[in-house]
């Protein structure tokens, strides 16, 4: 099985920063994708930013400029780096993982707990 665990949410004031990390762990041969999503109170899940191992990364246009996904595949990390945040980027940032488990094709797709970010004076 594989376990996602996110870490680095908090509390922040407005123009602060953030750096979110998704740690996978597991039976992992690769992982192929690799997002970020959020989802505040009364709102539906949104995606963030997303990267592929073949290194494309994107982000979504709400948070352009602002927001800049990595990963270190050798450490099987995601990273969100959040710069200028704004009281609406307040909400539970979750990832999920698209996983390469063995050579015979075994796979696996799953989300991690996910970690609070709350921005506020």
């Amino acid at each position: 099985q594989v376990q996602l665990v996110e870490s680095g949410g908090g509390l922040v004031q407005p123009g602060g920063s953030l750096r979110l990390s998704c740690a996978a762990s597991g039976t992992i041969v690769s992982i192929h994708a690799m997002d970020w999503y959020r989802q505040a109170p009364g709102r539906q899940r949104e995606q963030v930013a997303g990267s592929t191992n073949g290194g494309v990364t994107n982000v979504a246009d709400s948070v352009k400029g602002r927001f800049t996904i990595s990963r270190d595949d050798a450490k099987n990390t995601l990273y969100l780096q959040m710069n200028d945040l704004k009281p609406e980027d307040s909400a539970v940032y979750s990832c999920n993982a698209d996983v390469l488990m063995d050579r015979n094709g075994r796979t696996w797709f799953g989300w991690g707990q996910g970690t609070q970010v709350t921005v506020s004076s």
